[in-house]
C-alpha cells in the first residue's frame, strides 16, 4: 500500500516539475507578455489578466489534443 502511494506521489512529483519547467521556458520565450495582456495598478499593487496569453494557450491546446485524437484513430 504505502509503496502505491510512493510511487505515485514521485509521479506526480516529477510532473509537477516538467509543468514547472514548461512555465519557465515560456516565461522567458515572452509568453505572458503579449498584446492583450491587461496590466493595471498603483504604486504598491498591480493586476494582471493574461488575455491573450490565455487565447493562445488554449488554442494550442486544443490543436495539440485535435492532433493526438486523430493520431488515436
Amino acid at each position: 500500500m504505502l509503496q502505491q502511494v510512493g510511487k505515485w506521489l514521485l509521479v506526480f512529483g516529477l510532473v509537477l516539475a516538467g509543468v514547472g519547467g514548461v512555465f519557465y521556458l515560456l516565461g522567458r520565450a515572452g509568453l505572458g507578455r503579449l498584446p492583450g495582456d491587461v496590466s493595471f495598478g498603483g504604486k504598491s499593487w498591480r493586476v494582471y489578466f493574461p488575455v491573450a496569453t490565455c487565447i493562445l494557450v488554449s488554442v494550442l491546446l486544443t490543436l495539440l489534443l485535435w492532433v493526438l485524437s486523430w493520431l488515436r484513430r
